[in-house]
């Protein structure tokens, strides 16, 4: 992606307004898109290339759906649209007082700033338990995760082969610790319980994946702990159900390379998995505003920041209080915090670009920003969900099918959703996993078969037939056959 910097400068007069997005997730890629025919100039800023599907992610770390599925190029999805500039670096600060956003490589002047930077996972003054417990926040993290899956079965397989297996170690290897039991934990224990009781059950010689101890700790009372008290209960039913030892009221004290100690007692585990909280990213920091505990920017009604009218927050990096309204139609009686979730950042985006569209064709600004709150729905298994539509709340395979619709729905392209619902259909029929390369090796061989195709043979026999011979040299010139 582009890495020059240099940009025209603020709009002033007949010059065309310029609008700054930072953050390419829901939030930031929605407010862009509502801007296409606006008579303004966007950059969109983001650290990484791709949009990414995060609800989804899970599915990536436990070897369901592959990371192109899930994601896709920011430039790729804007293509069309060009008044936008699609910038990949990292932002480090903000002027609002001289209206420049502040990248590693430069600096990048606005007239409107939306600030759509999402969260971060909260170790709690931890940090260093990072290195040991990854969280779930981009496809590098999936990769890593699925690695450490993997890998610990394997590892598990390579000790009991060798005729050597002590059985501590075994438990260990065995052993998964998801910490954090809100959406993303629930999501991701349930399909490990799966993915060892179906997907890797016939695979090993020498250990028995059905074995597998998944363990889910969570601080609070009771699992989903946003959700009503009677969803929750009916999740940890059917974690149970699965085979997940699920415990509340769990403090995990201390994380390191042989497992965790929760409340005081040791597990031995060589994977453990952080989902346990999230903290907004430092735009509050940079621009010097008040924030709630997690980091959120304290936003206006119209999702402005306080002293700063043409700089706006959305999303996760905002704490949003505003009037709702049911799938129903159905409207609060009193502003409400609004949740974390992948709709409020949709809405917020259309919302400040149709803000932003206004201001610059000279109207009124539109009222405040309220919610349209759909529901929040998570999945517990393969065919289990629970499904809170405020006024009807429910459960089983109606929620799964609710949850797989929705979601499917809101990918981005036609071709990652057929290709998502192909894979999902044959995932349901075969009870397998499609991505179960190891992401190391996958790289390994990915340049082995590179270094094959730079050679005297693929050139002298690629006219002739280019898909069998690379089928049958490539394989063997890397020691696979």
């Amino acid at each position: 992606m582009e890495k020059s910097h240099e940009h025209r400068e603020p709009a002033s007069g007949a010059r065309t307004p310029h609008v700054v997005i930072v953050g390419g997730g829901f939030g930031g890629l929605y407010a862009a898109r509502g801007l296409a025919r606006a008579p303004v100039t966007v950059t969109l800023i983001d650290k990484h290339n791709y949009h990414l599907f995060r609800p989804m992610l899970y599915q990536v770390a436990t070897g369901l759906l592959s990371s192109d599925e899930v994601a896709a190029p920011i430039r790729s999805i804007l293509r069309l649209q060009k008044n936008v500039t699609v910038l990949m670096a990292e932002v480090v600060g903000v002027d609002p007082h001289a209206r420049v956003v502040f990248t590693r490589e430069g600096a990048v002047a606005y007239d409107y700033l939306v600030l759509a930077t999402g969260i971060e996972y909260n170790y709690f003054g931890h940090e260093e338990w990072k290195a040991v417990a990854p969280g779930l926040a981009s496809v590098d993290d999936a990769d890593r995760i699925r690695g450490k899956i993997l890998t610990a079965f394997e590892s598990a397989e390579e000790l009991a082969a060798s005729g050597k297996a002590d059985a501590s170690t075994l438990h260990e290897l065995l052993t998964f610790v998801q910490v954090g039991a809100g959406t993303a934990g629930v999501e991701m224990a349930g399909t490990m319980a799966e993915m060892s009781q179906m997907a890797l059950a016939e695979d090993f010689r020498h250990i028995d994946p059905r074995s597998a101890h998944i363990l889910l700790f969570e601080a609070a009372p009771r699992i989903l702990p946003t959700y009503p008290a009677s969803l929750s209960e009916k999740a940890r039913r059917h974690l149970e159900h699965l085979g997940v030892e699920v415990h509340t009221n769990a403090k995990v004290e201390r994380v390191d390379d042989h497992g965790v100690i929760v409340n005081g007692q040791r597990i031995a585990s060589r994977t453990v998995l952080w989902t346990a909280g999230v903290v907004a990213s430092p735009a509050g920091r940079w621009l010097g505003v008040d924030v709630d505990r997690a980091g959120r920017i304290k936003a206006n009604p119209d999702l402005s920041i306080p002293g700063h009218p043409n700089v706006f927050a959305v999303g996760d990096t905002a704490a949003i209080t505003a009037y709702t309204r049911s799938l129903f139609g159905i409207r609060s009686k009193t502003p409400e915090l609004l949740p974390g979730v992948a709709q409020v950042a949709i809405q917020g985006g259309k919302y400040v670009a149709s803000l932003i569209r206004r201001r610059v064709n000279g109207k009124r600004s539109t009222k405040p920003f309220w919610y349209w709150d759909k529901g929040n729905m998570a999945i517990v298994g393969r065919t289990f969900a629970v499904a809170d539509l405020k006024y009807v709340r429910f459960s089983g395979f109606t929620a799964w099918l609710l949850w797989a619709g929705v979601h499917i729905y809101f990918l981005i392209g036609f071709a990652n959703r057929l290709l998502v619902a192909l894979q999902w259909a044959m995932s349901f029929v075969t009870k397998r996993r499609g991505v179960r390369i190891l992401p190391l090796a996958q790289t390994e061989q990915k340049k082995c078969n590179e270094n094959y195709r730079k050679g005297e043979y693929f050139r002298m026999f690629r006219l002739i037939s280019y898909v069998p011979l690379s089928l049958f040299f490539a394989p063997m010139s890397c020691g696979v056959i």
